[in-house]
């Protein structure tokens, strides 16, 4: 397992790197990433940027989402309350170095009627291992305007030295109509037509 993550809440300032350790051993050749798979209801070919970008200091990388994005009511077909978004990527790691994804930071817009819901939640896995237990994140309504919601590691699992294993992130949101008039209409997006919605990933680095 990747390790469990736990949710840190709901936060609606700008996300933060966390403090890397003097002692904490970062690479300083520059981290490079393919993007090997992206499928999903949430993200069909062309909706996610497969470019995915490398923090300059290596400490973590940026998924850029479009149309990620789940809603009921108003001319909502039914199916579309709940998305989902699994990437395959592979990092690229200097030799003598591991890593582990050490925090996840989840940018969004959501629109909410009075009554609705939404959820946000996430595991990872290194391929070759057991996916860790989704974390949820919930919005009620009535709420307009940008979100954002943090996992962090309980426990840091590394992916093995010398060894290239794949990066799984799978992502799912919902809505849920609940109370609110069935002519009105609710969402939850992560998706690059609104500012700073980008999904962060940030890494833990050791030397192996």
């Amino acid at each position: 397992m990747l390790g469990m993550l736990i949710a840190v809440g709901l936060i609606l300032s700008p996300l933060t790197a966390p403090a890397v350790s003097p002692a904490t051993p970062v690479p300083t050749e520059k981290i490079t990433l393919d993007i090997k798979t992206i499928n999903g209801s949430g993200c069909p070919a062309g909706t996610a940027d497969a470019s995915a970008d490398v923090a300059s200091d290596n400490t973590s990388f940026t998924v850029h989402y479009r149309n990620f994005k789940a809603r009921v009511g108003a001319d909502a077909p039914a199916t579309d309350f709940r998305k989902n978004c699994q990437i395959n990527v592979l990092v690229h790691v200097p030799q003598g170095f591991t890593y582990a994804v050490a925090k996840v930071g989840y940018r969004g817009f959501a629109h909410l009627e009075n009554g609705a819901s939404a959820l946000e939640q996430a595991n990872y896995y290194f391929s070759g291992t057991s996916p860790t237990a989704r974390v949820a994140h919930t919005l009620t309504g009535p709420f307009h305007g940008t979100w954002e919601m943090t996992d962090s590691a309980e426990a840091l699992i590394y992916a093995p030295c010398d060894v290239e294993r794949n990066l799984n992130i799978n992502a799912e949101l919902r809505t849920n109509a609940g109370s609110s008039a069935p002519e009105a209409g609710s969402f939850i997006e992560m998706d690059t037509e609104h500012a700073s919605v980008d999904t962060i990933y940030h890494f833990s680095w050791k030397k192996c």
